[in-house]
């Protein structure tokens, strides 16, 4: 089992910048790589980015590609989501998520995924 804890969230903006972290409590993503996934209430949760293991192969969604920006560290068993020129429709619960079933990747789902942080909430207003 991991237990994985998101922080970073809040309300900022349009224009503004977040950075959110997420946890592991032990070493996971050196092995499986992790995803960000976002819901807007109403809306299926939806695929923002991944990273691989190695940090070195980074995936984004069209909507965030160029503004955000997802990293590890694996010497802390932590990843980051850097958020840039915010938009309104950023506006979503983020959740980070190890995927087990499947490499990261640009089409990585969300049922690929068995360890999943709790979420934290992102709200950008215009």
């Amino acid at each position: 089992q991991v237990q994985l804890v998101e922080s970073g969230g809040g309300l900022v903006q349009a224009g503004g910048s977040l950075r959110l972290s997420c946890a592991a409590s032990r070493s996971t993503f050196n092995y499986y790589g992790m995803g960000w996934f976002r819901q807007a209430p109403g809306k299926e949760r939806e695929f923002v980015a991944a990273i691989s293991g190695s940090g070195l192969s980074t995936y984004y969604a069209d909507s965030v590609k160029g503004r955000f920006t997802v990293s590890i560290d694996n010497a802390e068993n932590t990843a980051y989501l850097q958020m840039n020129s915010l938009k309104t429709e950023d506006t979503a619960v983020y959740y980070c998520a190890v995927p087990t079933r499947a490499t990261p990747g640009r089409g990585l789902r969300a049922n690929e995924c068995d360890y999943w942080g709790q979420g934290t909430q992102v709200t950008v207003s215009s």
